[in-house]
């Protein structure tokens, strides 16, 4: 079990805390026996900057275990002030080192805190935009980048702040979980899965699920849970609880592609992460991901990427020819 240690500080912005917080909750029920979340302050209660007081924290550790999350949250107001004697008595927290073993997660101006704390020097980070020349003042070492949702370097990310903490909270979820299980998380917290403008494009794990229809879902969690089962149109509608041209049709207004795609689509997604994190053979690879063979995985492949991967290339022995196209999605 991975601890995550929030930092909460007097004026704290109780979204920076609660959006992430809520993630990393649902992912820890979705995923038993992966997240415990723990809330430490300098003071056994702080006062939130919209006015609700947050009692019974835990005081500052000592140490953290390894690979633990610790998360400096954004403050309001004098929250930010270095000067403040709970605020002062975090920096020298974090200065002694006994965050040392933890991956850091700044959330808005806990960006702030944390080149304070003397943690981000030689790094890329972010902050929110109000308070990026502060943080370029505080750490003059260190590469602040504009207009990004959140930057990840080495063992620290940092967020421009607000919601900004919970697509980094989905992120470092989709890392250490997966991405089925982040998308799972953004479903039932009802917020998009977004990604900053240079990072790779949206993943098919959260393609087409940019809505709220029940039964859509339904058959589109079924489909990610056991991407290798035999998906025909009448067990998709049997999951549905419809007929099988009523579910085309709502996944086209709803899901804006068709049911055996969206099959397909996923079984793809199946089979790029074990190109990736396996060593299995391509044929093994297919029977695992649903495709007939690997020759069907490669023309899917071509489909939905073109050009596949050099490690896809390597175990294959060819290259995919780009117009060798398959809808088929069943069998």
């Amino acid at each position: 079990m991975r601890d995550v240690v929030f930092v909460l500080l007097p004026n704290v912005v109780l979204l920076d805390v609660a959006g992430p917080a809520d993630a990393f909750r649902m992912a820890e029920s979705k995923v038993p026996g992966s997240y415990r979340l723990r809330f430490v302050a300098p003071l056994p209660s702080v006062t939130a900057s919209a006015g609700l007081t947050v009692g019974a924290l835990e005081p500052l550790p000592a140490e953290l275990p390894p690979g633990s999350l610790l998360i400096l949250t954004g403050s309001a107001g004098a929250g930010t002030d270095p000067h403040e004697p709970a605020t002062r008595r975090a920096i020298s927290w974090l200065r002694s080192g006994a965050a040392a073993g933890a991956e850091l997660l700044c959330v808005c101006t806990g960006s702030v805190l944390a080149a304070h704390g003397g943690l981000l020097a030689e790094r890329e980070c972010t902050t929110h935009h109000e308070h990026i020349d502060e943080l370029r003042r505080v750490e003059p070492r260190a590469r602040v980048l504009e207009n990004r949702i959140f930057v990840e370097d080495g063992t620290v990310t940092t967020s421009a702040g607000v919601t900004a903490g919970l697509d980094l909270a989905l992120h470092v979820i989709g890392r250490q979980l997966g991405p089925r299980v982040a998308a799972e998380v953004a479903r039932v917290l009802v917020v998009y899965l977004r990604r900053a403008g240079t990072d790779p494009t949206l993943s098919p794990w959260v393609m087409n699920r940019n809505h709220l229809h029940p039964a859509v879902h339904r058959v589109q969690d079924a489909v990610m849970r056991d991407p290798a089962a035999p998906w025909g149109a009448a067990q998709l509608a049997a999951v549905a609880c419809t007929g099988p041209r009523n579910l085309t049709r709502l996944f086209a207004e709803h899901a804006r592609c068709s049911p055996l795609d969206y099959v397909q689509l996923i079984r793809f997604a199946f089979a790029k992460q074990l190109v990736t994190e396996s060593r299995l053979d391509l044929e093994r690879i297919a029977a695992r991901a649903g495709f007939r063979s690997a020759q069907h995985l490669r023309r899917v492949w071509s489909r939905w990427e073109g050009r596949p991967p050099s490690a896809f290339r390597d175990r294959v022995g060819s290259a995919v020819p780009s117009m060798d196209r398959d809808l088929t999605a069943a069998g």
